[in-house]
C-alpha cells in the first residue's frame, strides 16, 4: 500500500508515510506527472519494462536505471542502486511504458543504460542516507571558504553526497573556465571521498535553490519543468509587454520561462493581422502603430504630433495600405468608436446610492472625532466657564513653608494646604498678609503671601492674635438719612419718599 497523495510505498520510505495524503519527509514530486499508460499490457507478456527511472535530491537529478531483479516496482518506493565505486539510494519516479518517452525525450538509448537496480532499500541504509543529506550543508560552508581562500572566480551551489559516502559531486556556476585541479585535490584530501564537479546554468541554479516566483507560486524549474528553451525580448513584445528587464526577469537574472508559455497564441493570434502596417498615411499626417489588441481585433495608432492613439479595425487597416500602395493618402483614419461602460447604468436616478454593506468613509470617522473632542472640552469646562481649581491670573505663589521655616521642595502650595475639616488653630491654615510696615515678631515664621483679594477695611492692617485667629472686624456706623426734598406740586398731593423705612405726610 502507499500514500494516497503521491504514491509512495509505505515499506521502506524514511520516517514512513502519514497515511492521510501526505509524506513526513516531502520527498515526493507533488508535480510530476500521472502514469496514464499504468493501465496498458505488460511488455513481453507479462514482464514489466526493464528500465525505469530514479530521482536523487528530492528530484534535483534523476537517471535511467535496469532493473533486471524479480521486483514488482512501484513509483516512491526506495531502492539502492550502483553508484561510484558503491551504492546509492534513490526513489523510483516512473515506470512502465511512460519511460519509453522519456527515453526519446532525452535521447537515450536502451542500451546505454548499464547501471543496475540492487534491491529495495533496507532500514541501515536509509539512515546512513540521511545522516549524509545532513552533512551535505556542512560541507558546502567549508567548500566555499576553501574556494574563496583560493581566489577562485566561482560559487558553489550545492553539494550532494552519495549514500555510502564514497563520492561528491559539487555542483558550481562561473563566467569563465575555472582551473580547479588544485581545489579537486584539497577538497579529496578534506573530505576523504572522490570528488566530481559539474558546471552548471543559472537557470539550474535556481532549479536547485528553489524559491517563490513573482506570481505566488513555487518555481517552475524546481518543481515540473526540465529542459529550459531559449527566451529573448520578441516574445514579450509579441505579447504587448513593456520592454522591463526587472519585470521580465526570474530569480536567475534570466528572462522568465513562463515568457514562452503562451507565445504559441499570441503567434495564432496575430497571424490575422496585416503584416507592414506600422506607419499609415494620411491627410492629417504619417500615423504610427502603437500596440495590438488580440482580443478585439483593434490595432491602435497615432500622430507624431498628438499622443492621442486611435482604435482601428483590421479591415480598415487593410482599406488604408491599398490607399497608400497606390501613391495616395487616406482622407482620415476612421477610428473606431469604443462603448463606454457607464458603472451607473444599473441604478435607476430615484432609487439613489444604496450601502447595503454598511461601509464607512474615512469623513465620517473624522466627524466623529471632531465631535468627541468639543463634546469633551465642553464637560471639562461646564458650559463655557472657566475651570473649577484654575488658579488665578497673577504672580507664582511662592511655595509653602515647612514646620521649621523651611520650603518643602517638588511640592506646589495646593499640596500643601490642610485638608477639609482640619484644626484651624494649629497653624495649618495661612495666615492674613501682614503689613509690611509693621515689624515681625521674633521666632515666629515669615507668613507666606498669597493671591487672595485684599479684606475690605482695615482688617488688614491690624495684627493677628495668638493660635492664628482673625480679630473681630470694627461695625461701621450707621449711614445718616437723606434730608427730604420739597414737594413740587402746589396741592401738596403725589406720592412720599421713603426715608428711613416709613413715608411721612407733608402738611
Amino acid at each position: 500500500m502507499g500514500c494516497g497523495s503521491c504514491g509512495t510505498g509505505a515499506s521502506g520510505k524514511p520516517g514512513g508515510c502519514k497515511g492521510n495524503g501526505g509524506c513526513s519527509t516531502g520527498g515526493c514530486n507533488r508535480l510530476n506527472v500521472f502514469d496514464w499508460l499504468n493501465a496498458l499490457p505488460l511488455h513481453d507478456g507479462g514482464k514489466p519494462y526493464p528500465i525505469i527511472e530514479m530521482s536523487f535530491s528530492k528530484g534535483s537529478r534523476k537517471e535511467f536505471f535496469k532493473n533486471n531483479t524479480h521486483y514488482m516496482l512501484e513509483k516512491g518506493d526506495w531502492l539502492a542502486v550502483e553508484g561510484v565505486g558503491g551504492y546509492d539510494i534513490g526513489q523510483v519516479s516512473l515506470t512502465g511504458e511512460l519511460v519509453k518517452l522519456q527515453l526519446k525525450k532525452y535521447g537515450v538509448r536502451e542500451g546505454d543504460v548499464t547501471k543496475r537496480v540492487l534491491h529495495p532499500a533496507t532500514e541501515e541504509e536509509l539512515a546512513q542516507a540521511g545522516k549524509q543529506k545532513e552533512r551535505e550543508a556542512e560541507l558546502l560552508t567549508r567548500s566555499r571558504a576553501i574556494a574563496r581562500s583560493m581566489n577562485l572566480d566561482m560559487k558553489l551551489c550545492e553539494v550532494e553526497v552519495q549514500a555510502d559516502s564514497k563520492k561528491g559531486t559539487f555542483f558550481y556556476t562561473a563566467d569563465q573556465r575555472v582551473d580547479f585541479r588544485e581545489l579537486i585535490r584539497v577538497y579529496a584530501t578534506d573530505f576523504k571521498m572522490k570528488v566530481e564537479m559539474k558546471q552548471i546554468g543559472a537557470r539550474q541554479e535556481s532549479g536547485k535553490v528553489g524559491g517563490i516566483g513573482s506570481c505566488g507560486r513555487e518555481l517552475c524549474c524546481s518543481t515540473w519543468l526540465t529542459d529550459f528553451k531559449s527566451v529573448n525580448t520578441t516574445a514579450a513584445r509579441y505579447q504587448n509587454l513593456s520592454i522591463n528587464q526587472t519585470k521580465l526577469s526570474g530569480q536567475c537574472g534570466r528572462l522568465k520561462c513562463c515568457l514562452n508559455y503562451e507565445l504559441d497564441t499570441y503567434m495564432d493570434a496575430l497571424s490575422v493581422f496585416p503584416d507592414h502596417a506600422d506607419h499609415l498615411e494620411t491627410v492629417k499626417g504619417v500615423a504610427h502603430l502603437q500596440k495590438r489588441d488580440i482580443f478585439k481585433n483593434l490595432m491602435w495608432y497615432s500622430y507624431s504630433d498628438n499622443n492621442k492613439q486611435y482604435p482601428l479595425s483590421i479591415t480598415r487597416v487593410k482599406e488604408i495600405q491599398k490607399i497608400n500602395k497606390l501613391g495616395q493618402k487616406a482622407d482620415d483614419l476612421q477610428p473606431v468608436e469604443l462603448e463606454t461602460r457607464d458603472s451607473k447604468a444599473g441604478i435607476k436616478p430615484d432609487m439613489g446610492y444604496v450601502n447595503d454593506v454598511g461601509q464607512i468613509t474615512l469623513k465620517n470617522l473624522e466627524k466623529n472625532k471632531k465631535k468627541k473632542r468639543s463634546g469633551g472640552g465642553n464637560k471639562e469646562r461646564g458650559a463655557g466657564g472657566p475651570q473649577q481649581g484654575s488658579r488665578p491670573q497673577g504672580p507664582r505663589p511662592q511655595q509653602a513653608a515647612g514646620a521649621e521655616g523651611q520650603a518643602v521642595e517638588g511640592k506646589t502650595p495646593q499640596q500643601n494646604r490642610p485638608q477639609q475639616g482640619g484644626n484651624r488653630q494649629g497653624g495649618n491654615r495661612p495666615q492674613q498678609p501682614r503689613n509690611p510696615n509693621q515689624p515681625q515678631k521674633q521666632g515666629q515664621p515669615k507668613p507666606q503671601q498669597h493671591n487672595r483679594p485684599k479684606p475690605q477695611g482695615n482688617a488688614g492692617d491690624q495684627p493677628a492674635t495668638e493660635g492664628g485667629e482673625r480679630p473681630p472686624q470694627q461695625q461701621r456706623p450707621p449711614r445718616p438719612p437723606r434730608p427730604q426734598r420739597p414737594n413740587p406740586r402746589p396741592d401738596g398731593q403725589g406720592g412720599a419718599e421713603q426715608s428711613g423705612g416709613e413715608p411721612k405726610a407733608e402738611g
